[in-house]
């Protein structure tokens, strides 16, 4: 049965996570709010943790991850990035977007696209997160929580509980969450090319 923690959503408390990287670093998974909608995230070189977490979403290899940095020099451990994608990844994070890029030797293979050799990345404007993250020292890995046959993100902390609560290992409330995803940008081409509508606005990129 899963945990509940209730986290101030502006002053994570630190005892809490201290308790919920426990659980992340001892092969679980954790429904996290972020600032765009709910996510299921477990730790980045779990094989075991990845493969429940793919289970859970009805998601094959082939569906990016995404990894959820705590800022821009952190992207740059895993992620090759030019002086252009640069620019715009300063101008755009933390935020509600996502980023897909070149991933480096520091990404496991089988977290990174079979055919293209990337990665998402994100840096969420979210006290709960980036405090999990620091106490972690390295991203969480992580996907949008869409189960499979629903249309929408779960947003409701104890409906989460109740749909998962024999498959993960903590539901973390803390405050509203909202059913749009992150916006997702392909920054990989020539130009940025919009690969999902999401919370962050695309027009950031030049693009609509």
């Amino acid at each position: 049965m899963s945990q509940f923690f209730q986290i101030h959503p502006d002053n994570p408390q630190a005892r809490l996570i201290k308790q919920a990287a426990q659980v992340i670093r001892s092969g679980g998974i954790v429904a996290l709010p972020t600032d765009s909608c709910y996510g299921l995230v477990c730790q980045l070189d779990d094989k075991a943790a990845v493969e429940r977490l793919r289970r859970i979403r009805g998601i094959d290899d082939k569906h990016h991850l995404t990894l959820l940095c705590r800022d821009l020099s952190e992207i740059a451990q895993y992620a090759r990035i030019d002086n252009r994608q640069y620019r715009l990844l300063k101008s755009a994070t933390p935020g509600p977007y996502t980023f897909i890029l070149e991933a480096t030797r520091e990404v496991p293979r089988r977290l990174s696209h079979p055919s293209r050799k990337t990665i998402g990345l994100r840096v969420p404007e979210s006290a709960v997160a980036s405090a999990l993250i620091e106490e972690l020292g390295q991203p969480l890995l992580g996907s949008t929580l869409i189960l499979p046959g629903d249309e929408e993100p779960l947003t409701d902390a104890q409906e989460i509980r109740e749909r998962l609560e024999k498959l993960i290992d903590l539901v973390i409330e803390a405050g509203p969450s909202t059913t749009v995803p992150s916006t997702v940008i392909d920054l990989t081409g020539e130009q940025p090319e919009l690969v999902r509508q999401g919370r962050g606005d695309p027009a950031l990129f030049g693009l609509s």
